[in-house]
């Protein structure tokens, strides 16, 4: 099984590139957001996951650790197949999607091709309690990437996602009654998680009334 490529960027299409291994072209696809990363001509490493099928192998290639193992972890959810993944992981980033499973927000996966509103429940429902992070021993971004100044600490985005569930551990109930208080008055859900998160973790002991209140001030007009 192929598990990852390195080699020269030949073609870019809609959902794939061609590497050129050694005079070899590999066929892989890619979310968008991998795929706008790549230069044409440049050396270039993937990740890969290699998925057989009875009548086809398929190779999918994936920036970093994370991507994969969030490509991994959608594939396990019922009606979702390697080309829908592709296709959230084209619309939103694994910070993202992180943060749209943690909030229970639907209306986020909808932005993805293929994904209607009873997908998209499913998925925030069986995704709610799987914490997607980087596997040690897999690479990290900063051994995949041609141009040092590109280089980031994959890590730090597994830091983003973590700070972004911590508040759920301790009282969750709590965080989801703020953030329900808050969808009820209008707003959108991903952007009240984000506000209750925000006001918890500066005043972890705020009951829920308080962390409304801290949560509101969130949103108004910064002078």
């Amino acid at each position: 099984m192929i598990a990852k490529l390195r080699g020269i960027i030949d073609t870019i299409g809609d959902d794939y590139c061609i590497i050129d291994v050694n005079g070899v072209g590999y066929l892989v696809y890619a979310s968008a957001k991998t795929l706008s990363r790549l230069i044409k001509g440049n050396q270039f490493s993937l990740l890969i996951e290699t998925v057989v099928r009875e009548d086809s192998i398929s190779l999918f290639g994936f920036y970093d650790a994370w991507e994969k193992e969030w490509f991994l972890t959608l594939t396990k959810v019922q009606g979702v197949g390697a080309k829908v993944c592709l296709s959230i992981l084209s619309a939103l980033t694994p910070s993202q999607l992180a943060q749209a499973v943690s909030a229970q927000d639907k209306a986020s996966f909808t932005r993805a091709s293929g994904v209607g509103p009873k997908l998209a429940a499913r998925l925030v429902t069986e995704l709610k309690d799987k914490i997607v992070t980087i596997p040690t021993e897999l690479t990290t971004r900063n051994d995949l990437q041609a141009t040092p100044e590109t280089k980031v600490d994959a890590a730090e985005e597994t830091v983003a996602y973590e700070d972004a569930i911590a508040g759920r551990i301790d009282n969750p109930m709590k965080l989801d009654d703020a953030i329900s208080a808050l969808v009820n008055l209008g707003y959108q859900r991903l952007e009240a998680y984000q506000a209750v998160n925000k006001a918890n973790a500066a005043n972890p002991d705020a009951d829920v009334a308080s962390l409304i209140r801290l949560a509101l001030k969130e949103f108004a007009p910064k002078e």
